[in-house]
């Protein structure tokens, strides 16, 4: 292995020794702190199959860890790449580059490249976007092979719509390393089944994906126009935080044509725990616009109605969000609605947040919310539940979603695709040392027992069926293996894949035979041979 050479700066092996293995042997969410022999940075797909043959060729030092996993961001939310059992992490992330592909008439991304390198490197270089997420840090490795989706997505769909090929390192039942590339033209069933996993099929199934490769992307606008408002929570009774929840999700349900302004608008409600009336609850919008002529600019007539619908008169007057709300930056004059090129808008809403604790859940959604939901909402943001809690950094931030969604090119292992909105349930706190967790115990029980009870009627999970649609595989949440919390009847691998999940068994059978990418949610060999 390439340890520390006279004859080069670099060094590619970390150990424990190394003063960068700290910050590389954890990721984004600091709950999980790994203890890996060693972090390897791999820098080329060949490096990437020598980095893995010489980590299998190794037993391991300590028997309680045995698993090699791969990091592009670092943004796993659960234990699958940072957890007590890894014993060999694999980096990606030097790879970040992208470029024009002649011979695949297609551009090439590297799996180690972030949001933030799509947005200001791709798209100066093409004029096109990868309709990916509002985290400028997440890796793409993950977040495309799960379904990314972003601000854009209501009118250019998923990520994956665009997927033309994928480059992974797989190994063997022999335990030799290969390099396979597999496009969605492939003749051979395996090498498409290969393909479409990667369509939807989540990360650290299959192998180590070293580049994608992207036909067609889409054509960003030239301007958006944004805004940013904020309400406060001491201003609201519950008839207003009923009605601004239900003019949220009937806005989204009744406008699902990508063809019009009001179907590409992409928003964000961002409902923080109260924090007994000092908190605020926060929205942000983007929509197309020209700018030429506001007064018949199709995309502010959109975002007008949207606020006449959404910021009523039957509700507290907004104001300017002068403050952070939850993970979002302050944007403070764009409570009217500004105009801005979208490279500059998608900056200025590009916010990861900072590295702390976190446990994370999701839920799509087909219909605006019950009353039933909408109650349990209000009584665990700090209304009758949880009063004495008091993280500002407990949300549930409800994502406009469908639309060019709802309408892909071709079939992918993404199967939630009549959804309106998407939930996600956050809550953050920071640890004091690596020996601390800090109050971990009273976060997981506001956000697990908040969750429980906006889904009582289906188990305490958002369940496929007609009100909701599963979960997002990209907010990983072991708790859906757990029958304490997934009391409805369809498992974690139902709720995250519907129907598409045996393909995905039989995509693993084929290129992870011997199960080396694995965690306690991978795909699951099938159990008949296939």
């Amino acid at each position: 292995m390439n340890d520390i050479s006279a004859k080069s700066p670099v060094t590619t092996v970390v150990k424990p020794a190394d003063g960068r293995y700290p910050a590389l042997s954890r990721g984004f969410n600091q709950r999980w702190i790994a203890h890996p022999e060693y972090v390897r940075m791999v820098t080329s797909p060949q490096d990437v199959v020598t980095a893995l043959k010489e980590a299998l060729a190794h037993e391991p030092a300590d028997p309680r860890r045995t698993r090699i996993t791969v990091r592009s961001g670092g943004h796993c939310y659960e234990d699958f790449v940072c957890g007590d059992d890894v014993r060999v992490i694999l980096d990606v992330s030097p790879m970040c580059a992208m470029y024009y592909d002649e011979k695949m008439k297609a551009w090439c991304v590297e799996a180690g490249a972030t949001n933030w390198h799509a947005y200001s490197h791709l798209f100066p270089l093409s004029g096109r976007a990868l309709p990916g997420g509002s985290c400028y840090s997440v890796g793409l490795g993950g977040h495309i092979t799960g379904g990314g989706y972003g601000l854009l997505s209501r009118q250019a769909g998923l990520t994956v719509d665009y997927l033309y090929a994928v480059e992974v390192a797989v190994v063997t039942a022999r335990r030799k390393v290969e390099l396979v590339t597999a496009t969605r033209d492939d003749s051979r069933s395996d090498l498409l089944d290969l393909w479409w996993a990667h369509t939807g099929g989540g990360g650290g199934n299959f192998g180590v994906i070293t580049r994608f490769w992207f036909r067609d992307l889409p054509t960003p606008p030239r301007r958006v126009l944004i805004t940013a408002r904020a309400w406060d929570w001491k201003t609201f009774t519950q008839e207003h935080f009923t009605r601004l929840v239900e003019d949220y999700g009937d806005y989204f349900a009744a406008h699902q044509d990508p063809a019009t302004p009001a179907g590409r608008l992409f928003a964000l409600l961002t409902l923080t725990h109260s924090n007994q009336g000092t908190n605020k609850i926060g929205l942000l919008a983007q929509v197309d616009a020209d700018g030429t002529d506001p007064a018949a600019d199709p995309g502010a007539a959109a975002m007008s109605d949207f606020l006449d619908k959404v910021d009523s008169d039957a509700i507290p007057d907004s104001q300017p969000m002068r403050e952070s709300v939850a993970e979002h930056a302050p944007i403070p004059d764009a409570w009217t609605p500004r105009l801005m090129p979208w490279l500059t808008a998608t900056q200025a809403l590009n916010s990861s947040g900072e590295n702390r604790c976190g446990k994370y859940k999701s839920a799509y959604v087909r219909r605006p919310f019950t009353p039933e939901q909408i109650q349990a909402m209000w009584d665990y943001l700090g209304n009758k539940y949880f009063i004495d809690f008091t993280n500002p950094q407990a949300v549930i931030q409800v994502d406009s979603y469908g639309s060019a969604i709802n309408h892909p090119p071709r079939e992918t292992a993404c199967p939630q695709r009549d959804s309106i909105l998407k939930m996600q349930y956050q809550v953050y706190w920071n640890r004091p040392t690596d020996a601390d967790p800090g109050p971990q115990a009273r976060n997981l029980e506001w956000i697990r027992d908040t969750y429980q009870a906006t889904f009582a009627g289906t188990g305490g999970v958002p369940v496929i069926g007609e009100i909701t649609d599963g979960c997002y595989v990209n907010y990983p949440d072991v708790d859906l293996s757990d029958p304490v919390w997934n009391a409805s009847d369809q498992p974690w691998s139902q709720l995250y894949y519907k129907d598409a999940y045996s393909r995905l068994q039989r995509a693993k059978a084929r290129w992870d035979p011997l199960n080396v990418f694995r965690h306690v949610q991978s795909i699951e060999a099938p159990a008949e041979p296939v």
